[in-house]
């Protein structure tokens, strides 16, 4: 997290596919703008099955295959008190941004976003879990959120930081 900064939490409902992959793609985006003192970026899951584990291997290697490793982070599961640590809380999909809302304080409501309003251009409104599917579904979630990333930074420079 950044003091005094901007800072964003991905969240899908494991930690180890959708959200580790949006944490290492925004960060290395944040990081290409010269933003990285500014933004900060961090991912977890709604359930707790894979607290303390690397992100999936096959998003690893579809992370590599892109110039990003994601071998440092490990799940965690989400909590209440992020919608106090985190400007931006950004679900996968509606499953877990459902789930979010019931630790969500009422006062928190407009910190909740589904990572897709951020791109548009995507015909689609949920970046899918590839975890049961081959390595196309974690090429095509970096996809999804190599759009989203950009969109969602152009709304952080334009709402905070012009």
């Amino acid at each position: 997290m950044v003091a005094d900064g901007i800072n964003v939490l991905f969240v899908c409902m494991g930690n180890i596919c959708r959200s580790p992959t949006a944490e290492g793609v925004f960060r290395a985006t944040v990081a290409r703008a010269g933003l990285a003192d500014r933004i900060g970026v961090d991912s977890a899951g709604t359930h707790a099955y894979h607290v303390g584990e690397p992100p999936d291997s096959r998003a690893q290697a579809a992370a590599r295959g892109r110039g990003l490793d994601l071998s440092a982070l490990r799940a965690r599961r989400a909590r209440a008190a992020d919608f106090r640590d985190f400007d931006y809380v950004v679900a996968m999909d509606a499953e877990n941004f459902r789930d979010l809302l019931t630790l969500c304080p009422p006062d928190a409501h407009d910190r909740l976003h589904l990572f897709l309003d951020f791109a548009p251009q995507v015909a689609e409104r949920e970046v899918p879990d590839p975890y049961y599917g081959g390595a196309q579904g974690f090429e095509r979630v970096l996809d999804m959120v190599e759009a989203a990333s950009n969109g969602l930074l152009d709304h952080i420079r334009a709402h905070h930081l012009a």
